[in-house]
């Protein structure tokens, strides 16, 4: 008993966990109906199984009531004329005291406590519901819901009745997974001769039989000469005894609703999303979030600083003049708390053209069908709506990426301090130069002591100033030369890492909900195959 408990428990949490993952995705009415299964499982097993509650069932005129009596040995059933128009259900018990629990649960307000005749009875609750056919809405409804909530259902049935569409097509085709706690009575055979009989009972097992309730017991019986009332009453008392009925009931139950969620669910359809179109839809992201225009503006601007940095001061002081391409974009280090305090759009990038982003559409509407493919619609929604959830924060998250001044180019290298030096030395021979050869002669004769060095008729302070001049062009060819070098592996480097930072947020604000989506499709699928094992 412990173990067939915790396998229902098992059972019943997975069909819970497939309920909730299932939610908003699929048939609502599939899932409505598994969930109240679900919760109506739990409340039973909450309330115990020492008692085994057994309804009888029926339809207009077929002897129900008269056959409770027999069970009951009573006569607190009313039957033909004098049977109640009330939509309630009557409840018998056996033994010192009723499971009024239970029966509150069930809605049963009806309730009588009798002394059982046999000790083995004590532990069941016989129901008499009213009629199924009847033409009262209350009573269809109270013995609809009844079905649903009893442990083990007693089918009676007449011999001008028992193939009535209303009771076949209502009740026992929907059932017909829960044959192994459904039993049918053929009564009132006291009518029949022994060839009718025979005939009548062939006719209903054919019946039952094609209804796919072959496990499902018949017996007929007469409340009125009490004709198969202590077989049916064994019966009765056997399922009791046993114990697993309520169990048995509520497995079943769990089983039909996890069928109808696996049938919902349909076949496994891949868990991933395909790698070479979530690679595409983060380069087209990438494109349309300007990182090229991003990088183009990184090399520049190196080369720029660089060439400033490096060049022979005397001229590269013109090229301080020209606008720096980083800062144009209000990106980098030194723009950083502009960018900060900016509201809106913090940076100059251009907005993306038509083109890229009927490109970024078209990427992720492939990789979003790609990922859909295959999925029940409620599911294939779900990862459509999943993919657009994030729009606005994704355009924001890229601009803040794209802008983020780690990304950009450092503000200097090290080696350009060592060329500026260099460069000033040589600016310093220049002026050193000059001022030897021009003002050598007239500190010589006025006694400083200058020595004055002619070579091959041209005077050492203007080969010093020569030297000086020359010394730094080449030096800022040399830095030129480097400078650009270095721009393009810069800039190599910060297409990388911005496009890493455009995948991250792509990854985060597309792709992880649409995976969400598939983890929650399968999620439910195992779940719901979980609770079928």
């Amino acid at each position: 008993m412990k173990s067939s408990t915790s396998k229902l428990s098992q059972h019943l949490a997975a069909l819970t966990e497939a309920v909730q993952a299932g939610d908003g995705r699929c048939d609502p009415a599939v899932v409505a109906k598994a969930k109240a299964v679900a919760d109506r499982a739990a409340q039973r097993v909450a309330l115990g199984g020492d008692y085994t509650v057994v309804a009888l069932a029926g339809s207009t005129g077929s002897g129900k009531s008269s056959l409770f009596n027999a069970l009951t040995e009573t006569e607190l059933a009313q039957v033909a004329a004098r049977r109640p128009t009330t939509s309630k259900a009557m409840a018998v018990g056996w033994g010192a005291e009723l499971p009024n629990e239970l029966l509150d649960w069930l809605d049963v307000g009806k309730r009588h406590l009798i002394v059982p005749d046999d000790k083995r009875l004590a532990n069941m609750v016989l129901l008499d519901l009213p009629d199924h056919d009847s033409t009262e809405d209350a009573h269809r409804v109270t013995v609809g819901r009844m079905v649903d909530m009893v442990d083990a259902l007693v089918w009676v049935v007449d011999p001008q009745k028992y193939a009535d569409s209303a009771l076949h097509d209502g009740y026992l085709k929907p059932l017909a997974d829960h044959a192994d706690v459904m039993l049918m009575v053929l009564n009132q055979v006291d009518r029949l001769n022994p060839d009718e009989l025979k005939g009548c009972v062939t006719d209903l097992r054919r019946l039952l039989d094609s209804e796919g309730l072959q496990s499902m017991p018949l017996m007929a019986t007469s409340a009125t000469r009490r004709d198969g009332i202590y077989e049916l009453r064994s019966s009765l008392i056997a399922t009791v005894e046993r114990k697993r009925t309520m169990l048995k009931r509520l497995s079943l139950d769990v089983k039909k609703s996890a069928k109808s969620l696996v049938a919902d669910i349909g076949p496994k359809m891949p868990a991933k999303m395909n790698s070479s179109l979530k690679e595409q839809v983060a380069s087209t992201m990438a494109d349309a979030a300007g990182v090229p225009v991003v990088v183009d503006g990184v090399r520049e601007a190196w080369r720029l600083r660089g060439r400033i940095a490096t060049g022979w001061p005397l001229l590269s002081w013109v090229l301080r003049m020209r606008p720096d391409p980083l800062k144009d974009l209000r990106l980098g280090a030194e723009t950083a708390a502009e960018q900060s305090s900016s509201a809106t759009n913090p940076t100059r990038l251009p907005w993306a053209n038509a083109v890229q982003k009927a490109r970024v559409e078209q990427g992720t509407r492939e990789l979003v069908d790609q990922a859909a493919q295959g999925l029940p619609n409620g599911w294939a929604e779900a990862v459509r709506r999943a993919s657009r959830v994030n729009d606005q924060l994704l355009a924001d998250d890229l601009d803040v990426a794209i802008a983020d001044p780690e990304l950009t180019a450092k503000p200097r290298a090290w080696w350009w301090t060592v060329f500026t030096v260099l460069q000033w030395v040589l600016v310093g021979a220049v002026v050193l130069g000059l001022t030897w050869w021009l003002a050598g002669p007239a500190l010589a004769a006025a006694g400083f002591g200058i020595p004055l060095f002619i070579w091959f008729g041209v005077p050492g302070g203007a080969l010093v100033a020569a030297g000086g001049i020359v010394g730094g062009l080449l030096l800022a060819a040399l830095g030129r030369g480097l400078v650009s070098a270095a721009a393009n592996a810069v800039a190599r480097r910060a297409e990388k890492q911005l496009e890493a930072a455009v995948t991250e947020v792509v990854t985060n604000r597309v792709f992880a909900p649409v995976q969400a989506e598939l983890d929650r499709y399968h999620q439910a699928r195992e779940a719901a195959h979980a609770a079928l094992r």
